[in-house]
């Protein structure tokens, strides 16, 4: 506990010198409209520093209220990203601020007469300018994401190859969505226009790996009419996300808050949706079977709740040949599927949305949750055993998605080793 506090400590300190050193070059891009190197602004500017700092360290570490949280964290990611871009402006300009010192320093020295001391360099307000309308360069980017990238749903096909697969499962096609978060949705159009690009894949199976709310059964109500058609010659089976419980949501009383996870639960059943809490599924084809597990939500993460048992997950599953494991956070694969539970052959996970910012292209991904989880979008292997984790249907926080876009998984079983795979 004490370790953790001293590391919040130091990085509030940091971004706020950070802030600090920032400010000078902020103040100098328009000192001469605005008078910003007057103390009112400095001021204004530390405040503002230390509330959004503090404010976004509670977020991280603390249960706080969804909308706060997403308040803060929006605010400082958006910031963030200007301050970044406009960094090496600030340093190229301390740079000629240094050079510019020691050359007048030099010519003093080798002076005959003495002069007075030089005033101090000021920083240059073009070099500050063009680092702030470079900044704006991404916000434009995030503008755009608002505006389309939060329905410009895409199909992504996977191949997932298991050596112990029955021959009447070679060929099924299972579908995935993930993080749903339908607090967030503002146009019930484009919704639907996602749904129909999964059903159209025909999958014989689908995947909800949980989150479909953000804090409120009742947020679903509105587009329980469109996932209701989310269907499946199989079935579709789901498990709950870490925002599905009702712990980011102020409750009048223990049962009211039990009452919302039951709705919950009814909703997904009104849908006809097989929720899995800690239990599994029997699927059969042509006399053969697989097994399709469920766990509840359980993350690595000391704020995300562990509810997830999987004793009880993989109870009576032991004659199975494959296990396919849904659980909504993919710290999980690592830090318990991984070391004591070999027999899974595939977890679907979700949870990460690819911080709904980044790059992803078919042989390179970049995001900045990859500083956080190891494992955050696509296909990983670890000896026999492989994690996909979705990068949501959804979105939470920022309303909208710039490299990250939201996602529908199709994919294939195929009996058989990876032939990349065997390449390595």
């Amino acid at each position: 506990m004490q370790s953790q506090l001293f590391t919040i400590i130091l990085l509030g300190l940091g971004l706020l010198l950070f802030d600090q050193y920032l400010m000078s070059g902020f103040a100098a891009a328009f000192k001469k409209k605005w008078g910003t190197g007057k103390k009112r602004f400095k001021t204004g500017y530390t405040l503002f520093s230390v509330i959004l700092v503090t404010g976004t360290i509670i977020s991280i570490y603390m249960k706080i209220p969804v909308g706060v949280r997403a308040g803060f964290l929006m605010v400082f990611f958006v910031l963030g990203i200007v301050k970044i871009t406009f960094l090496p402006f600030v340093l190229a300009d301390d740079i000629r601020r240094l050079i510019v010192w020691l050359k007048k320093r030099n010519e003093k020295a080798v002076s005959i007469k003495a002069e007075p001391e030089a005033a101090a360099i000021p920083r240059s307000e073009f070099l500050m300018r063009a680092g702030l309308i470079t900044g704006a360069v991404p916000l434009a980017a995030i503008g755009v994401g608002i505006v389309s990238g939060a329905y410009d749903y895409r199909v992504r096909y996977q191949p997932l190859y298991l050596p112990n697969l029955p021959k009447a499962f070679d060929g099924m096609k299972i579908g995935q969505i993930s993080d749903i978060h339908s607090g967030s949705f503002y146009n019930k159009k484009a919704v639907q226009g996602g749904v129909e690009m999964l059903l159209g894949q025909k999958p014989d199976v689908i995947f909800f790996t949980g989150d479909l709310v953000n804090a409120r059964t009742k947020e679903v109500y509105g587009y329980q009419d469109i996932f209701s058609k989310v269907k499946a010659p199989l079935g579709v089976f789901s498990t709950l996300g870490n925002h599905d419980y009702g712990d980011y949501a102020d409750w009048s009383s223990s049962s009211a808050k039990k009452k919302n996870l039951d709705d919950l639960i009814a909703t997904h059943k009104n849908m006809g949706w097989d929720l899995l809490l800690n239990e599994n599924r029997r699927l059969k084809v042509n006399g053969e079977e697989i097994g399709i597990l469920g766990c509840e939500n359980w993350g690595e993460l000391t704020r995300f709740p562990k509810y997830g048992k999987m004793e009880p997950t993989i109870k009576n599953t032991e004659d199975l040949p494959v296990r396919l494991l849904l659980s909504h956070d993919p710290s999980h694969w690592r830090a318990q599927i991984l070391p004591h539970y070999p027999q899974i052959d595939v977890m679907f996970s979700g949870h990460t949305h690819g911080m709904q910012f980044g790059v992803r292209a078919e042989h390179f991904q970049w995001s900045p949750v990859g500083y956080v989880y190891k494992e955050w979008a696509g296909l990983y292997h670890e000896g026999n055993q492989q994690l996909y984790v979705n990068v949501g249907y959804g979105f939470l926080g920022f309303p909208g998605r710039v490299g990250i876009l939201p996602e529908i998984t199709i994919f294939t079983l195929i009996s058989g080793h990876d032939p990349l795979l065997k390449k390595v």
